[in-house]
């Protein structure tokens, strides 16, 4: 596949502040790439770069080949972490407005803003002030006026913020839709579990650099099955004595268990059995959560 997204050897500077520290990856044409990481990690800064809001300090950011630039942005659905939507506007008025900013007719506009109004169960709100919206209701109205004029790249920052189990899940069957229409899709996110559904390649950022990245099984399969997921009856006390191992996820009669320093499955087993009934054992790859927190605290030992 062609690089439709090259970001080469870039940083950025706020004052005597790192926001983005020598960071490069690509983002391949009809692919889903997440960006990842801790607040304040640079992937804002780092989005804001590849649609020209701001320019690197040092590096180069192409876009199919050329530089970053307003003719770039044309070809970009960008929906920003701080959300933009005139409080008074009616709703489609403002879809519209927004819309034709973008380059379509009225009749474009209008066709495609209905398109995407009855795809989010949302025609019914088209005369509703953006001020009577809740939170969610706002955010696919902000998504909406990201992708209506059909760019080429969408660049999420945070898509799922502010958004209910239900409504996160249509959002995600959508992005699915439009990468299967082709498009190349670029979003920063903390919910690992929408990642892991939908994300072909990843990059993870901790302080402004690009600690880990690559194709997101490839990553997953490179870390081995180093995870037990156990399933018990009785007191999950025992947890409490078990060593070289860190405790990822617990609850009364469940734990997902990350071996470490060559600890063996076997011993988690025989210390478990003197104590609970197993109901589950099973040796699995570690979810993209527990590799993101040790990727983190790797580099940086203080979040630990």
């Amino acid at each position: 596949m062609s690089v439709v997204i090259d970001v080469h050897q870039v940083s950025k500077h706020f004052g005597k502040a790192k926001a983005v520290d020598n960071v490069s990856f690509q983002v391949e044409s009809g692919k889903i790439f997440g960006l990842l990481g801790p607040n304040g990690a640079g992937k804002t800064t780092t989005l804001r770069m590849i649609n020209h809001i701001i320019n690197p300090d040092s590096g180069y950011i192409h876009i199919d080949g050329k530089p970053v630039s307003p003719i770039s942005q044309q070809r970009i659905g960008y929906l920003p972490e701080e959300r933009g939507l005139y409080k008074k506007m009616k709703v489609f008025d403002q879809l519209m407005y927004l819309s034709q900013l973008k380059g379509l007719t009225s009749s474009e506009a209008k066709n495609a803003i209905e398109f995407w109004l009855e795809r989010f169960d949302a025609t019914s709100w088209k005369k509703k002030e953006i001020a009577e919206l809740s939170k969610g209701m706002s955010q696919k109205i902000q998504f909406i006026a990201t992708v209506a004029h059909d760019p080429d790249i969408y660049v999420f920052d945070e898509p799922f913020s502010g958004l209910d189990p239900i409504n996160s899940e249509m959002l995600k069957d959508v992005i699915l839709e439009e990468k299967a229409k082709g498009k190349t899709i670029l979003f920063s996110t903390h919910r690992m579990e929408q990642v892991e559904q939908i994300c072909d390649d990843i990059c993870l950022f901790s302080k402004g650099n690009a600690v880990l990245k690559g194709d997101l099984r490839e990553i997953k399969k490179s870390f081995g099955t180093n995870t037990v997921l156990l399933e018990f009856i009785g007191n999950p006390q025992f947890l409490d004595e078990l060593k070289n191992v860190r405790i990822n996820n617990r609850s009364n009669n469940f734990a997902e268990i990350r071996l470490l320093e060559n600890t063996k499955a076997q011993t988690i087993l025989s210390t478990a059995m003197r104590q609970v009934e197993i109901i589950r054992f099973e040796c699995v790859q570690p979810s993209l959560q527990d590799i993101f927190i040790s990727t983190v605290n790797e580099h940086d030992p203080k979040s630990a």
